[in-house]
């Protein structure tokens, strides 16, 4: 079996879509609209075929999302080498995202950073 697709609830669905297009090379479909439920999302498809659905809708519960909790905990993106790691950290941290970790090489072997994305979510970049 694979994973077909990972979703998530964001408050603000346009400048989550565009985060993932802009910063982790996502393409996006023309999104979802159910008029009856004010439903709304977008598909981020990435280089491999795995993908990213946004989605939103009125009333949701916006709980705090402290770091060191139980549950999904961050998406891992592969940036396809260290130098690469290195330059996306650099550019998220200039435009305004907060870096947890890294860039640095883990106790199990991997060269990652660690940013908090959109709306309190992690995103780990991995060479």
């Amino acid at each position: 079996m694979k994973i077909e697709h990972i979703a998530m609830y964001v408050n603000d669905l346009e400048s989550a879509r565009d985060f993932f297009v802009k910063y982790l090379g996502g393409t996006s479909n023309a999104g979802y609209h159910n008029k009856n439920t004010d439903f709304r999302s977008y598909f981020i498809t990435f280089d491999d075929g795995a993908r990213l659905e946004l989605m939103n809708k009125p009333e949701l519960a916006d709980a705090p999302k402290p770091v060191n909790r139980t549950g999904y905990i961050h998406i891992a993106f592969s940036a396809g080498s260290k130098e690469k790691v290195d330059e996306l950290t650099t550019t998220l941290k200039q435009a305004g995202y907060e870096v947890l970790s890294g860039p640095r090489t883990t106790g199990d072997g991997y060269y990652e950073s660690c940013i908090v994305g959109i709306e309190g979510n992690q995103i780990e970049i991995t060479e």
